[in-house]
């Protein structure tokens, strides 16, 4: 009886190590799959006060991948691209210099890792109700993914600030 016991628990630990090890290797592989922050973002409308609804289109081989991605390309687009096009006057980056990402890389790789700071400033996102023809087949191996993001962009520049990673609105040059 002890021996069967013993046989079950140990089954158990070899399944729950397994799938805890394939749950790590997917997040390497989201992360790796989007690393490069290979998108594009266009503002679908402003919400209310300090909001931006914007449309990330992100790219991977697997769509959940880059449904995920779109969060964080969302943030990334409007810290260092900023958002032109679609119904929105266009929003400048609130990063001012073009190698901020580079200066402060520690930063942002903490900031950008998987469950990093970044999705605290993504208050609503349409993961699972992807509109008709947002998933596009680009290659053999690659999708590309539409997303409606919508981000906290006055948080975002307070969070930034307080950092020291970006100056305030009211600094000079």
């Amino acid at each position: 009886m002890k021996t069967k016991i013993k046989s079950i628990l140990v089954a158990v630990l070899l399944i729950a190590s397994f799938s805890s090890s394939a749950q790590m290797f997917s997040k390497k592989k989201s992360k790796k799959d989007t690393h490069n922050f290979r998108y594009e973002i266009e503002c679908i409308g402003e919400g209310k006060q300090g909001t931006y609804a914007i449309k990330v289109f992100s790219y991977s081989k697997k769509p959940k991948v880059a449904i995920e991605a779109a969060k964080r390309n969302a943030v990334h687009g409007i810290i260092f691209k900023g958002i032109s096009g679609g119904r929105c006057v266009n929003k400048p980056a609130l990063a001012r210099s073009a190698n901020l990402e580079q200066e402060k890389a520690d930063f942002f790789k903490d900031f950008f890792a998987n469950g990093g700071k970044y999705s605290k400033f993504v208050v609503a996102s349409t993961d699972g109700a992807i509109e008709a023809g947002d998933v596009t087949k680009v290659s053999k191996k690659e999708f590309k993914v539409g997303v409606n993001v919508s981000v906290n962009v006055s948080l975002l520049r307070k969070d930034l600030e307080a950092a020291g990673i970006i100056k305030g609105l009211g600094s000079r040059f």
